[in-house]
């Protein structure tokens, strides 16, 4: 069966929605009150006798109080604006495009907790330029030891403060949750917790490289932002063009999740698989942290993080381990399933994350654009699709409700038509070779369910994977159930007329099928998105071949399947 899924139904009035919320945001701030204690770029000194500053928002009263602290590279003057016309925002708000309202106050920085919000529970809130951003001295790099040991510093020179009880912990979403993994593996004596709220951990398998494709939207436009807004030292839109593979470079910028052991709460979204999600997933399981938490959920990315409930976790997680007090103590994983982008099926407790009673289940490659449970369908099949051309879609009527739960993969077998067999040496020959993408969709009622993407994109499917056909090499070691780990260490060109399997990492979810939907399956050799502003999934866009065609094959030989985590409901 063909599919076009970039020619979808109702994006007209999806586009108008999208055009509205990028002329005014969808954000309502509050003016931050008059005897709101604030101080201005306080200088902080570092082990080399750099000067960085910060921005610190004390509670009422004497003191001393615990500490909040945020530290990146985007200004912490980088707040809200009030002109003529209302609120003035930074770029990022309207690129970023949120489909759902919700409420900060005027001290509010980007990506940061509100300063309000958590002067008013009794903490200190400390917003900090890194070296060479903002107000700081000095000339930075990103996402790397030397930035670690700056934050190191900061986190020590807060719990050394007269109005610190000496208990800091760290709180923000994206950098602000990167700049948080290295520094906790330092373990510096006053970081007491940390609260990573949605953060990669592996720049190049979670966002330059998914799947050893370039990214080539969002990362282009993050690399260019933060070379404007800092000095830098070295030039990481540049730089990664020289290191297509996985090589040391990138590892440096990789922090050793296993030296984290201080508390730690992750926000593991399923509505960022292109950024944030699958690096979220990797810390929960990997911190020695005997107390960590996962939270997880499928809305947008800003009106999750200062919800209600995701406040009240994060306070109950600190006020536990800064403060000490006897607050309720958080599930391992507190896990939201839904039904589809606007509808929340249940939230419930667990324990662990994959789920432990989960049963991977093959669901194969059939005749006639279907998907077959268990073994492979008897006889032969192929079909071939070019980057310009259509899908393949499989099909799988629903008899019973089914909730897939937990990272997905799938197994293709594939040649490769007309492109190029030598293996492409640099960044520029990237799109040369062939590339293979999956997308998981959930149909009801004959129609597709959209659910909340990264960036803002509110028609995503349940799932998406991609892998450079190049780059298939796995690390044995490192793979499991539903996740397939690649090596990116060498390139392994396909010979003509051979077939090879390639295995394809999908992004987690929590998902909810009725009896009598169809889970479909979908395989293009581009991206399934459109990319313009206001229908596609702008920013996000990776690099994919522009020649040839790939043949996926399946049979009892070659049991091309996609793999899904079914998860047995348990009794109300």
């Amino acid at each position: 069966m063909r599919d076009r899924p970039w020619r979808r139904s109702g994006a007209a009035r999806y586009a108008l929605g999208r055009a509205r919320n990028a002329v005014r945001p969808p954000v309502h701030v509050v003016e931050a009150p008059r005897d709101l204690r604030k101080l201005r770029d306080v200088e902080v000194r570092m082990r080399d006798g750099v000067i960085l500053r910060v921005n610190v928002y004390l509670p009422p009263g004497e003191g001393p109080f615990p500490v909040l602290m945020s530290a990146h590279p985007y200004g912490k003057d980088n707040v809200p604006r009030r002109t003529r016309r209302g609120w003035r925002f930074g770029a990022q708000t309207r690129i970023t495009n949120q489909s759902l309202p919700y409420t900060i106050s005027s001290e509010t920085g980007w990506e940061a907790p509100d300063p309000v919000t958590w002067t008013r529970a009794g903490y200190a809130v400390v917003n900090a330029d890194l070296r060479g951003a903002g107000t700081s001295d000095g000339v930075g790099t990103l996402l790397d030891d030397a930035e670690a040991r700056d934050v190191y510093d900061l986190v020590e020179w807060a719990g050394a403060q007269p109005w610190s009880t000496g208990a800091v912990g760290m709180l923000g979403v994206s950098y602000l949750a990167l700049s948080q993994y290295k520094v906790a593996g330092l373990q510096p004596p006053s970081l007491k917790a940390i609260c990573p709220w949605e953060g990669f951990t592996d720049a190049y398998r979670d966002f330059m490289r998914q799947g050893g494709l370039e990214e080539d939207g969002f990362a282009t436009v993050w690399t260019t932002m933060t070379k404007r807004g800092a000095r830098l030292s070295v030039d990481i839109g540049r730089e990664r063009h020289r290191h297509p593979l996985r090589d040391a470079w990138w590892e440096a910028m990789t922090p050793d999740l296993g030296a984290i052991t201080v508390p730690m709460l992750v926000c593991g979204s399923f509505s960022d698989g292109e950024l944030h999600s699958t690096g979220s997933f990797r810390a929960f399981e990997r911190v020695s942290s005997e107390h960590r938490h996962l939270y997880t959920h499928r809305a947008p990315k800003w009106w999750a993080f200062y919800s209600d409930a995701a406040i009240a976790a994060q306070r109950a997680f600190f006020d536990r381990h800064l403060k000490g007090a006897d607050a309720r103590p958080l599930p391992p994983v507190r896990l939201e399933v839904r039904e589809r982008g606007d509808r929340v099926a249940e939230v419930r407790a667990e324990h662990e994350w994959p789920l432990a009673r989960t049963q991977w289940r093959p669901l194969h490659l059939g005749p006639g654009g279907t998907l077959v449970e268990g073994r492979p369908a008897r006889g032969t099949g192929s079909a071939s699709i070019t980057a310009r051309g259509a899908g393949l879609a499989f099909d799988l009527p629903l008899a019973d409700d089914l909730e897939l739960t937990g990272p997905m993969s799938a197994q293709l077998w594939v040649s490769v038509e007309g492109a190029p067999h030598a293996a492409p040496e640099t960044a520029a020959d990237a799109a040369a070779d062939a590339a293979v993408f999956v997308t998981v969709e959930k149909r009801t009622g004959g129609r597709w369910v959209p659910f909340e993407g990264s960036y803002g994109y509110g028609r995503d499917r349940v799932a998406l994977g991609m892998q450079r056909v190049a780059a298939r090499e796995l690390d044995a070691a490192a793979s499991q159930p539903g996740r397939p780990v690649h090596t990116f260490a060498r390139l392994q060109p396909i010979a003509p007329g051979e077939i090879v399997p390639v295995d394809v990492a999908l992004t987690a979810s929590s998902t909810l099928f009725r009896r009598g939907d169809v889970l479909r399956l979908i395989v293009t050799a581009r991206e399934p998105y459109p990319r313009n502003p206001f229908s596609g999934h702008l920013p996000a866009h990776h690099a994919s071949p522009r020649r040839g065609r790939v043949r996926v094959h399946w049979s009892a030989e070659h049991p091309s399947h996609l793999l899904v985590p079914v998860v047995p409901r348990l009794p109300a």
